[in-house]
């Protein structure tokens, strides 16, 4: 017997059933695209009844009468004979609006409803982001202000260097997250509206409709913008809005990747040397063969998510360098797919932040124990200047340390042994330092320099100009699944 097809025998984007989340997903669904393109619809016919044209109040209400109940059968129905996808919804609305079908999309193009929503739909799933971004800020800065005296080392060439702080390092981790909320927020602020434009972004058809009236063409722009809740439409366009503005956001966007790719890189790092590790479920199975690991699975995802946006933002920037003159269709499939992709990438990516973030595992006593094999070796420019105060000479004593410290990285890597070096330092004579002053210098909190400081400097700068103008926007739910 033949089995009947369901879900499970059809692709599904992961990004859609494992990784974005709920609203997200529902800003960019059939509904609120085509939603939308009915009230770009209505604020057009609004618009013009103010500005002088024959449209009825019975009209308009019929039109707002049918706004969300989008006869989807019915459009795909039409689609399938006539190929064109707005057409195809402008007939499955005048079926529900017959009054009202005379003056659906009067005047207009494809791209008054195709360009304009998707303009909306992006300022909409930019303030998802926003909101998703001060959420991790928040997080953050709340960690950091809990360990921002917990002495760890601090690496460069992830090599130990010097010491920093638990609390010093999330802040580079939360400023870098803090920059990508200033860049949303201006990418909000900057993103316009098509309007009006007609075929080839002359408003001739509207030119038309209003008797000549160049001062009624211009009215009709700026009135659809404010219904829309837009400032500003473009000047002067093609068909389509200049595509750059795409390029535009979705740098901003994929800037999230950037960020997020750093974080997890981190802590999978931090993981490893078992300082600091993401959260681990209760049931949570690390390995199919392994079964005591716990892998960084959550870091890894994201940091997989965090390559494939950061791809995605070429696409964008090819299409806007390959418009021909006023407009090319070339760019629909892939502004499908990048478009939508990108926010969905970047929804997912910033629900898995969120929840490392707020579960991270601090191990004090190992974080100590690797600070304390490293701490002889990072101390002893202290020491070197100690010496010399007491009658040393630098340049010999600098040759010593070099010496001692060459021999103790040997037995501690090919004997397994513990760091001794200021053993052999209280040893030699030329130091002038006795064992327990030596020891006394070995505190790791000499050694962080301003990192506290630093740590409550900034999260009080965040608090005040991210997560404060922002507390309504807080407590984001946790939208992580498998």
């Amino acid at each position: 017997m033949e089995r009947v097809m369901d879900m499970h025998d059809s692709y599904e984007s992961p990004l859609e059933n494992r990784y974005a989340g709920e609203e997200m997903k529902r800003n960019f669904s059939d509904q609120k695209k085509f939603s939308t393109w009915r009230r770009l619809w209505l604020a057009l016919a609004e618009s013009e009844q103010a500005l002088g044209l024959p449209i009825t109040n019975r009209q308009l209400d019929e039109m707002r009468r049918h706004l969300d109940d989008i006869n989807f059968e019915d459009a795909e129905a039409i689609e399938a004979e006539i190929r064109h996808d707005v057409m195809s919804h402008v007939q499955a609305y005048g079926l529900q609006c017959p009054e009202a079908k005379p003056i659906l999309h009067l005047g207009a193009t494809s791209c008054y409803v195709g360009d304009n929503a998707d303009l909306i739909v992006m300022r909409d799933g930019l303030e998802i982001l926003k909101k998703k971004l001060v959420n991790v800020v928040a997080l953050l800065s709340d960690f950091a202000e809990r360990e921002k005296d917990l002495p760890c080392l601090a690496y460069t060439h992830c090599q130990p260097a010097q010491l920093t702080t638990v609390g010093k390092r999330a802040c580079l981790w939360a400023q870098d997250f803090a920059e990508d909320y200033e860049e949303i927020c201006g990418a909000i602020e900057k993103i316009k509206l098509l309007g009006a434009k007609g075929t080839t972004g002359t408003q001739a058809s509207f030119l038309e409709l209003f008797g000549g009236d160049a001062g009624k063409v211009k009215e009709l722009d700026g009135m659809i913008a404010e219904k829309m809740g837009f400032q500003k439409t473009y000047p002067v366009a093609g068909q389509t809005y200049p595509r750059k503005q795409d390029y535009r956001i979705l740098t901003a966007v994929a800037g999230i990747a950037q960020s997020a790719h750093k974080f997890t890189n981190d802590i999978r790092l931090l993981q490893s040397f078992g300082e600091i590790c993401e959260p681990f479920g209760g049931k949570q199975v690390g390995s199919s063969a392994m079964a005591y690991k716990q892998n960084p699975m959550r870091s890894e995802r994201c940091a997989g998510l965090s390559r494939y946006l950061s791809n995605l933002v070429l696409n964008p920037a090819q299409t806007a360098s390959e418009q021909w003159f006023e407009r090319t269709l070339d760019d629909s499939a892939n502004r499908r797919l990048a478009i939508s992709e990108s926010f969905l990438a970047a929804d997912g990516i910033l629900n898995l932040v969120a929840n490392i973030a707020g579960g991270l595992r601090v191990f004090p006593k190992v974080i100590a124990l690797r600070v304390r094999r490293e701490l002889p070796f990072m101390a002893t420019e202290n020491i070197l200047m100690d010496a010399v105060k007491k009658g040393g000479d630098r340049q010999e004593l600098h040759e010593a340390i070099r010496a001692y410290s060459m021999e103790e990285f040997r037995k501690i890597r090919e004997e397994g042994g513990e760091n001794d070096l200021l053993d052999a330092l209280a040893a030699d004579s030329r130091f002038g330092l006795d064992e327990e002053s030596l020891k006394a210098s070995l505190l790791p909190e000499k050694y962080t320099g301003l990192a506290a400081a630093q740590t409550e400097e900034y999260v009080a700068e965040l608090r005040k100009t991210v997560i404060e103008p922002n507390r309504a926007l807080l407590g984001m739910k946790d939208e992580v699944g498998v």
